[in-house]
């Protein structure tokens, strides 16, 4: 290995990307400059890549203790900090499914969708999975109250306890960025879901415009998990819900992802600047 190798594998520990850049400046030769330039972007790339697997650690180990935990102040954080622009989202994926038979919500959490998707006669029989008890017993409730019939489940999205073409419909708000493994997640509901039937996503993803940009960034990094420690006394729920965001992948990543776990005619329709894009699927 040269010395300018060496230096430059050196540069890994010091971990601060203003040196690394101070270092090429010295550097003359443009073959020797291409490859520093690789070298960091593989620098650059290791550091998101363990931190994406920080995130799917805990997921896969935690993910049902976490929600558990900020259940109790879930619905009133989620309205609050969007302002209830979240409820417009539900809305517009809601209007945007096919009238079903049998719909299967995944990741119901507290039902907020399961409600909508029943308000608007989407379905006649709906089913929710999620992986949070206690998420789960505050969604019945309110399903409860409201006179609605829901068969919530206790189960992993990964490995539902479902017969293959179970469902006229699959839907899922706000939990594929905590799967563990999101593809064998879209395998699962591709499998369960009958030929022809819809699947609807809503998942956060970051606006394109460089100033709504700015501004989703201050408030994902900084203000959404200071108010949600204080709100929920989870000092670490907030934080992993702002990672789960941010490490998520965007538009046409997640396109490609559904394209190989088997569904067709897709689309992305980004929501309010594109802090949430509504994704629409098929399974032919």
């Amino acid at each position: 290995m040269s010395i300018l190798h060496f230096q430059l594998f050196n540069l890994r520990a010091i971990d601060c990307k203003t040196a690394k850049m101070a270092y090429i400046d010295k550097i003359r030769d443009k073959d020797t400059l291409f490859f520093a330039y690789v070298q960091i972007f593989l620098y650059l790339c290791t550091d998101i890549s363990k931190e994406r697997i920080r995130v799917r650690k805990l997921m896969k180990e935690q993910i049902g203790q976490l929600f558990d935990r900020i259940a109790s102040t879930y619905d009133g954080l989620n309205h609050g900090l969007s302002l209830n622009i979240d409820r417009r989202w539900r809305r517009r994926a809601v209007a945007s499914m096919p009238a079903a038979t049998c719909v299967l919500d995944v990741a119901i959490g507290t039902a907020d969708l399961a409600i909508e998707i029943l308000r608007q006669g989407k379905a006649q029989q709906l089913t929710g999975i999620d992986l949070s008890m206690e998420m789960m017993r505050i969604g019945r409730q309110k399903c409860e109250d409201r006179g609605l019939s829901v068969e919530f489940i206790y189960g992993n999205a990964q490995a539902m306890p479902f017969a293959d073409a179970s469902f006229d419909g699959v839907t899922c708000a706000y939990g594929c960025r905590n799967f563990s493994d999101l593809d064998a997640g879209l395998r699962e509901m591709y499998r369960v879901l009958r030929p022809g039937g819809q699947l609807t996503v809503l998942e956060f993803s970051n606006p394109s415009n460089p100033v709504v940009r700015a501004f989703y960034s201050l408030y994902f990094d900084h203000l959404l998990p200071a108010i949600g420690r204080l709100i929920s006394h989870d000092p670490t729920a907030y934080t992993y819900l702002n990672r789960s965001v941010r490490h998520f992948c965007q538009s046409e990543e997640f396109l490609s992802h559904l394209r190989e776990a088997g569904f067709s005619d897709l689309s992305a329709t980004p929501l309010t600047f594109g802090i949430t894009t509504l994704y629409l699927a098929t399974k032919p």
